[in-house]
């Protein structure tokens, strides 16, 4: 039983940090699940033969259920509590993410990202609705701070950890010699063998032609020669010749290993003594080298780790739901250990001229939604944020890939700094927030977060222009996360200052919009990428620059003094 606010004692309990800290965890899980695939996509691209476009509808899939279900999954929070529909969400969108490590089809692939992506839609509503509940006034922006801090460690580690958790799951054992399967464009990699320029690829090709059984290397001649029509072509030929190279222990000493991205245990084998190689040493370590060399025409190796990480995020879910099922209260007077000095802690507060979170929900407040100038101009910024931010976890990896052509471990170092980079932003911005308003009042403590945050990471986007190496364009990206990330907790804060018992409603809006940015900005940035080649990324920096400088425009007419929903109006 809860203790009376008459047996009041001398110190609060800590039951508060609890909750925190489980919403901290359930954001954790939340990205680390949203972002996992964008780390695996070209592996999910070659085991289902997916082109690019397919693989930005499969990503983009997510944040339109995302979008949609934010709303929806907020007022189901605000009137059931957060014990029962955070739990049951995180129990669903760990199922479907499970799923996606079982399935083969696209179409049902799609399926499961929009449920994973309605699923996940109410999290953060919900997790908002339950900090006005539990937290402090004056806390409010560190708190939001935390709890989206456990999003962007999630987003942080989601390329390390599934990087290294994919190649544990690949056998040592494993076959390196060509299956039926693994040439992905056999028409392209014969031309690719017989290519006459000075390239470090070229120059093995015409090794490793010369290097074949005369019948295979006259079959790769005769093919390369023909029209590239829309014939399948039957590639075994060309696999035998291949397969026949992979075998010989000499082909490394025809290159320079660092003339290409090899990953890591190809460098090992490289540095081994031949004749301590194994002949299955010796093949992996040829396969690894042809994958390097011809990375759109050979599949990879590793990529049947893919499915295994997956089931593994989704069981590792379905256990947290248990654990939030069994730890939450929707109210601090619900839960058996917080104790009468904690919730007058709590309700005490609160200035008297805040909307209190307290009461029963009804309805959805959509008409104050819908009238409410500073709710626009917030979920405009949000919008636009999120338009220019999702290249960090969406595209950055393919980027590094494609450009730089870095290894999948470096790959996924370099794509979790600008997410690890933004956590003290995350860290740092709730405090900033919380000083302002102490400082300037609520309004600009809000709105100067918001706006400034943004302006800069729009100048960090448009610094890439200038720059042509790997590292210092991760350096401009995590400024673009730390930019962001300072300015999230004034989001939250501000969704939490104006929604009264209204938050997930009101939180839930303006994640919507921002999901719409996200779901927009994912499609077209691939077809600029593809449109205006040789510059295509370029592209996609000028336009994620644009959506920044709109986001902090809009974020400069916010106004937390202005609640959504009139106190005296019981209606909703």
């Amino acid at each position: 039983m809860p203790y009376s606010i008459d047996d009041q004692p001398a110190r609060p309990s800590h039951v508060r940090y609890v909750v925190v800290a489980l919403a901290a965890l359930a954001s954790f899980l939340l990205y680390l699940d949203r972002f996992c695939p964008s780390v695996l996509e070209r592996y999910i691209k070659e085991d289902l033969r997916l082109s690019d476009q397919q693989i930005a509808l499969l990503f983009s899939a997510f944040f339109w259920s995302y979008a949609l279900g934010q709303v929806p999954s907020g007022w189901l929070g605000d009137h059931f509590g957060a014990r029962l529909m955070l739990g049951l969400y995180i129990l669903l969108w760990s199922l479907f993410t499970g799923l996606m490590g079982v399935l083969v089809v696209l179409s049902a692939l799609v399926l499961l990202r929009l449920g994973c992506g309605l699923a996940q839609a109410g999290a953060y509503p919900t997790s908002g609705s339950l900090l006005s509940k539990w937290v402090p006034f004056s806390k409010r922006g560190q708190a939001s701070s935390i709890v989206a801090l456990g999003g962007r460690v999630g987003g942080a580690l989601a390329p390390l950890l599934t990087a290294y958790l994919m190649l544990a799951f690949i056998p040592s054992d494993l076959p390196s010699l060509l299956g039926p399967d693994d040439v992905l464009d056999a028409h392209g990699l014969c031309q690719e063998l017989g290519k006459p320029d000075d390239e470090p690829s070229s120059r093995l090709g015409r090794t490793i032609l010369a290097s074949m059984p005369p019948s295979a290397a006259d079959w790769v001649r005769r093919t390369a020669a023909a029209s590239d029509d829309a014939e399948p072509i039957d590639d075994e030929p060309l696999r035998e010749g291949l397969n026949d190279v992979l075998t010989r222990p000499e082909l490394y000493n025809a290159i320079d290993v660092h003339d290409f991205a090899l990953e890591p245990e190809a460098r090992e084998l490289a540095r081994a003594p031949g004749k301590s190689l194994t002949s299955a040493q010796i093949e992996r370590r040829n396969r690894l080298l042809l994958e390097a060399a011809f990375p759109r025409h050979v599949r990879k190796l590793y990529g049947s780790g893919w499915r295994p990480v997956m089931l593994v995020y989704g069981l590792v879910g379905v256990v947290a739901a248990g654990v939030f099922w069994l730890s939450y209260s929707n109210w601090p007077r619900q839960h058996p250990r917080c104790n009468a000095a904690e919730i007058a802690l709590i309700e005490g507060s609160r200035p008297r001229d805040a909307t209190s979170p307290h009461g029963q929900v009804g309805g959805l407040p959509l008409r104050y939604l819908l009238r409410s100038r500073s709710l626009w101009l917030s979920s405009l910024s949000q919008f636009a944020t999120n338009w220019g931010w999702i290249f960090l976890l969406t595209w950055l990896p393919r980027y590094l890939d494609e450009v730089h052509h870095v290894p999948i471990k470096e790959r996924g170092w370099m794509a979790l700094t600008p997410t690890l980079v933004g956590i003290a932003g995350m860290f740092c911005g709730g405090w900033l927030t919380d000083r302002l308003v102490r400082d300037v009042g609520l309004r600009w403590g809000r709105r100067l977060p918001m706006a400034l945050t943004r302006f800069s990471a729009m100048a960090a986007y448009l610094a890439c222009l200038w720059l042509h190496s790997p590292w210092p364009v991760v350096a401009a990206l995590a400024l673009v996360a730390l930019s962001v990330d300072l300015g999230t907790g004034s989001v939250w804060a501000f969704t939490q200052d104006v929604g009264g018992r209204h938050v997930g409603s009101v939180l839930g809006w303006g994640n919507m919009w921002g999901s719409f940015g996200a779901a927009v900005s994912i499609p077209l940035l691939d077809r600029l990428v593809a449109a205006y080649q040789p510059y295509g990324w370029d592209a996609a920096f000028v336009t994620c620059a644009a959506a920044f400088l709109v986001s902090g425009i809009a974020a400069l007419g916010v106004d937390a003094t202005a609640p959504i929903v009139p106190p005296g109006d019981d209606a909703v």
